[in-house]
């Protein structure tokens, strides 16, 4: 049984950029069972209507729009489709971010004699680093200076953001990633602050370690078994075992919620298995 039954968001507008992607069309699915009418965001509209259509069969009310989250025009231009169509946002779930293998090294140390074509830290590109910075931390500061102004005053009115264990301790071999993670977390606790008197709670979760389209390749080889990269996450998350989708709706729900949540702003919540706890000793 879904946990969204706990949750009542009916009336609401729910805002979810990155929805186009599997996680972010997950939350939208779970938060569509709490009455929300929810807004999937994502440049590949192809996919974020597939997943709003889904929601629609199943009898909850979703609509895609395909929105380019580094271009105010065209998050302004949503946010009026939006505003026809459903209102103006309630709470507004910043998801969408990613890595870019051009900002991510072959080796996790350095060595004076690497093997030729080593991609090390000398190598890599100044393009994809924007990329990473761009997708991560504008494309979450961009949108909520859209979709922030129509919530302030609303009764639980509050926006969350996509951190994750990066932001805690860097991961080797991503390191524009993990920097943008760690400014989303700062992002996080100042949004907190600046909108505390008017209304609008800002927190964030910060993901540990989930199989998705974007990571696997890291975590398997080709024939299904668990990378020497993947072992070391599992050795360093005392639970054992990577994280469930359904695990993160939980904590989003949470925070979403004002009646669970309403003195909770400016965190950061931590969904890891214990993840950030541990030393490894």
């Amino acid at each position: 049984m879904s946990i969204a039954i706990n949750h009542h968001f009916e009336n609401k507008v729910v805002i979810i950029t990155g929805a186009g992607g599997v996680l972010c069309a997950y939350f939208a699915k779970e938060i569509a069972k709490t009455g929300a009418k929810v807004a999937l965001l994502d440049i590949n509209f192809a996919s974020a209507q597939k997943f709003a259509k889904e929601i629609c069969a199943e009898g909850y009310i979703a609509k895609a729009y395909q929105t380019n989250i580094l271009d105010l025009e065209s998050i302004k231009t949503t946010r009026d489709a939006i505003a026809d169509d459903f209102g103006t946002c309630d709470i507004l779930i910043n998801g969408a971010g990613g890595n870019n293998p051009e900002a991510t090294t072959d080796n996790e140390f350095h060595e004076v004699n690497l093997p030729e074509n080593t991609k090390s830290f000398f190598e890599l590109d100044k393009n994809g680093i924007e990329f990473v910075f761009n997708l991560n931390y504008l494309g979450t500061l961009l949108p909520t200076q859209v979709f922030a102004k129509d919530m302030i005053g609303k009764e639980g009115a509050n926006i969350i953001n996509i951190s994750s264990m990066n932001a805690y301790t860097p991961l080797t071999k991503i390191p524009a990633y993990s920097g943008a993670k760690a400014a989303i977390s700062n992002f996080t606790q100042w949004l907190a602050v600046y909108f505390s008197k008017v209304g609008i709670r800002c927190n964030a979760i910060a993901p540990g370690f989930l199989i998705s389209n974007q990571n696997r390749g890291l975590l398997f080889d080709s024939e299904g078994n668990p990378t020497t990269r993947a072992n070391k996450i599992l050795t360093n998350t005392p639970m054992g075992r990577f994280g469930e989708a359904d695990e993160l709706v939980g904590a989003i729900l949470f925070l979403m919620d004002h009646h669970y949540s309403s003195f909770i702003s400016g965190i950061v919540l931590p969904v890891d298995g214990g993840f950030s706890a541990y030393s490894g000793v």
